[in-house]
């Protein structure tokens, strides 16, 4: 049976990371290949695809998969350093 510290506890938890998922939303990297420039949030949700003239159509699909896994690789470090207090709150955090 769950004691009313421990419900406490986990509706404080849920808030957090709550609120560290709507900090994640306002944080925006931005990679760039060769031209093709993507901006993605920290929650890894694509904000915008910028393509300067001049790129080679048939290059566009390699550099654009570049550029946004450069970007993804960012944001999941940044989500990991943001998430990493909650989850040692969970007693998940590394030791």
């Amino acid at each position: 049976m769950i004691s009313f510290k421990q419900a406490r506890d986990m509706f404080k938890m849920q808030r957090e990371a709550k609120r560290v998922k709507k900090e994640l939303r306002n944080i925006h990297v931005e990679a760039e290949a060769q031209g093709v420039k993507v901006v993605v949030a920290a929650d890894q949700e694509i904000i915008s695809v910028e393509i300067a003239p001049g790129v080679p159509h048939g290059q566009i699909g390699s550099l654009l998969k570049d550029a946004l896994n450069r970007a993804m690789k960012k944001v999941q470090v940044i989500s990991a350093e943001k998430m990493q207090p909650l989850m040692g709150d969970m007693g998940l955090g590394t030791q």
